[in-house]
């Protein structure tokens, strides 16, 4: 399951937060901030899917992640990988590399890195 673009945003300050009352949320919104309810709309979303869940402090709630931001992220640039590179990471690491500008010292961390996990997989 995927959340919406307001849930990640959401999401992404309670990663920060690690775990957070509503107002803290809140808080963590430049202005305009949007609307308590609207919190409280996407967090009750985003418990209905499974993404957090809540613990009762005296007659408040505080929220946190029921999944880590890495967990998410490598569950939704899989889904990228099968829905738009036919499931193949050559082609998504094609693309990357082609359509995003790199410069040589982020491709040699890269190569690096595939450099690495070719040791670990040998």
């Amino acid at each position: 399951m995927k959340l919406s673009k307001t849930e990640e945003e959401l999401m992404n300050h309670l990663w920060v937060l690690k775990k957070a009352f509503q107002k803290e949320l809140l808080e963590m919104y430049p202005d305009p901030k949007p609307a308590a309810t609207t919190i409280s709309t996407l967090l009750k979303r985003m418990q209905e899917k499974d993404f957090v869940s809540y613990e009762t402090i005296g007659n408040m709630r505080q929220y946190f992640p029921l999944i880590s931001k890495e967990n998410y992220f490598s569950k939704h640039i899989n889904g990228l990988i099968k829905n738009f590179f036919n499931d193949s990471p050559g082609q998504f690491a094609s693309f990357f590399t082609k359509k995003t500008d790199l410069s040589k010292e982020e491709l040699e961390e890269l190569k690096s890195l595939i450099e690495e996990k070719l040791v670990q997989k040998s």
